[in-house]
Parts: C-alpha cells; structure tokens; sequence
C-alpha cells in the first residue's frame, strides 16, 4: 500500500470516528422523520391536485350533457319547421359533444384510479410515519437514559478516582506529619544533652553551661566523698575550712639572720 493511499485510510478513518462522536442519534431520527413526512406531504397534494382535476372533469361532462340536451332540442325544432339542414348542423354538433363526454368519462375513471392508488398510498404511508414516530419517540428516550446513566457512571468513576487521590494526599499529610515529629524528637533529645543550644533559652550560652558543669561536677564529688566516709573506704574528706588556702609566710625583715 503507497503512502497516499496508507494517509487516505487514515483520514478517512479519522473523519468516519469524529463524525461518529459528533453524530447525535437523536437529531438523526428526527431529521428522518421530518423527511417522511415531507414525503407524506407530497403524497397528500397529490392526492388533491387528482381530486382537482377530477371535479374539473365532472363540471366538464356536466356542461357537455347540457349541450347535448340542448343540441337535441334545437335538431328537433328545426326538424318540425322544416330545415332539415339547421337539424343535421345541431346533430352533428350533438354527435361531437358526445365523443368530448366519452373521452372525459374515460379520463375522470383514470383518474378516480390514480385518486384510490393515491389515497391507499397516503393511508400506508401515514401509518409507516405514525410507526416510525412511536418507535422514534422511545429510542430518544432510551438513548437519553442511557446517556444519563453514562453521564453518572462516569461522575462516580471521577469521584472514586478524586477519592483514591486524596486517600494519597492523607496518606503523603501522615508521613510528612511522623517524619516532622520524629525530627523534632531529635532535636529535643540534642538539646537535653547540650549537643545542641536552645537558642529559645534565656540567658543561655557558652559559660553559662561551663558553669553549670563545674557546678554539677563538685556536687558529684562531695556527694562521692561523703559516700566514702560514710563506709570508711576513704580518706576523711576536707571541709571546706581546708578548701580555703593558708596564707602567705611571713617575709623575713631585713638583717635578720
């Protein structure tokens, strides 16, 4: 297959699928049945334009049989005053009008025929349209229904999608919510062993924490020594009075030996 013929078929295809998306066969029956009943709508003016023609035929016989009363009466009368002559002229005449009359007998039964094939054809026709419309009528209702349900099945196929996506949403929240809880239980655990400073301390910093370890580390002595005396493993602890240093000897005055 050449490449024309190959981007043909795609085309076509292409056209044939949108159409289809775009066909709405709702519109498509109803513009079917406008169709027929054009269609029926001919069949009917048809039906009187040949009732037409066939009363203009009727009024047309009735005329020629009134001449043909009228010609005969005049043949008569010129008869008994003795012109046979006018009576042949008024016979003739009778005789033509009569051939007229035949020939409009034989068309107003032609056209009685086309007028009974017409009205039958009418009266089929009516009943096909009247079908077609009932039939019409339910599947537009039908294809609405299915429509709606479609149109629904489709809202809650999207809700349970939005769903599923915010069901990850909480799901992502969550974590976020335990990774940021197990930070800040770390940090708190810095803090408390003075890995970290709490800036948000008042009055905290660099000597102020020597200070305190200073503090902390002469309490544990005096209470290790105390524990020492207490069970007699130990040496007996100076006091306080010890801790103070004993003052300066005395500097020799000058000349002294």
């Amino acid at each position: 297959m050449g490449l024309m013929q190959r981007a043909s078929l795609v085309f076509k295809a292409k056209a044939s699928k949108a159409l289809d998306k775009a066909e709405d066969p709702r519109e498509t029956l109803d513009y079917s049945y406008e169709r027929q009943m054009e269609m029926l709508q001919q069949v009917r003016r048809g039906v009187a334009d040949v009732a037409t023609s066939k009363k203009r035929v009727e009024l047309q016989q009735k005329q020629l049989e009134q001449s043909i009363q009228k010609l005969e009466g005049q043949a008569r009368d010129a008869m008994a005053a003795g012109r046979e002559d006018l009576a042949r002229t008024a016979l003739e005449r009778k005789k033509a009008a009569q051939l007229q009359l035949q020939s409009l007998d034989e068309q107003q039964t032609q056209l009685q025929g086309e007028q009974d094939k017409l009205i039958l054809a009418e009266q089929r026709l009516t009943a096909k349209v009247e079908a077609f419309r009932t039939q019409k009528e339910t599947i537009k209702a039908q294809y609405t229904a299915a429509e709606a349900q479609a149109k629904v099945g489709e809202a809650v196929s999207g809700i349970s999608e939005e769903m599923g996506d915010i069901g990850m949403a909480m799901q992502r929240a969550q974590d976020k919510v335990a990774t940021m809880q197990a930070r800040a239980g770390a940090v708190d655990e810095l803090i408390d062993s003075g890995a970290l400073q709490d800036l948000s301390a008042p009055g905290t910093d660099s000597i102020d924490r020597e200070l305190a370890q200073i503090s902390a580390k002469s309490s544990v002595d005096a209470e290790l020594a105390a524990l020492k005396n207490e069970l007699g493993t130990g040496e007996e602890t100076p006091t306080a009075a010890s801790d103070t240093p004993a003052p300066p000897a005395e500097t020799p005055k000058d000349g002294a030996a």
